[in-house]
């Protein structure tokens, strides 16, 4: 307890003798290894990271021997249907019923209208076709069917 009043009494003036000694200049070199570890640490979450963005619905494409279209500047639209029959804008999920409205919501919005179809190979014919029609009456006369490379050619050569 005494010790704990010298101390603060004489505290002080250690305090004000520090203040004017060398422990207290400002330190005029910057260290740049922890800078460099935490941007080191960042460039590999973001290398890991954005493969995991670009992923979309999981469809089992049919194969044909059709190129591939040029890539745009402004992001593809694409509408998926899956093997169970389901309808997605993106990645979000649309009834049958609302996608005609949900569409041409969009259509206003976009400068292009082009639209990219995605249909699981499962999917029957019957099912893309009403797609591809409401796809049309939303405001998309573009629509693009994406497929996977390495089909059948169709010309008696072998796509693979």
């Amino acid at each position: 307890m005494g010790a704990g009043v010298v101390k603060s009494g004489g505290g002080g003036g250690g305090r004000r003798r520090r203040r004017g000694g060398a422990r207290s200049q400002p330190m005029a070199e910057i260290n740049v290894t922890p800078m460099v570890d935490v941007m080191l640490v960042l460039l590999i979450i973001f290398m890991v990271a954005a493969p995991l963005l670009t992923v979309g619905v999981p469809v089992e494409l049919p194969k044909t021997a059709a190129s591939s279209l040029p890539s745009e500047a402004e992001e593809p639209l694409a509408v998926t249907i899956t093997a169970e029959g389901v309808v997605m804008i993106q990645t979000t999920e649309v009834p049958m019923d609302e996608l005609i409205n949900r569409l041409r919501a969009i259509a206003v919005e976009r400068a292009d209208d082009r639209i990219f179809l995605r249909a699981d190979g499962a999917v029957p014919y019957q099912t893309v076709a009403q797609v591809m029609g409401a796809l049309n009456r939303g405001g998309f006369s573009s629509i693009g069917l994406v497929t996977d490379s390495g089909g059948p050619a169709m010309d008696g050569a072998d796509g693979g």
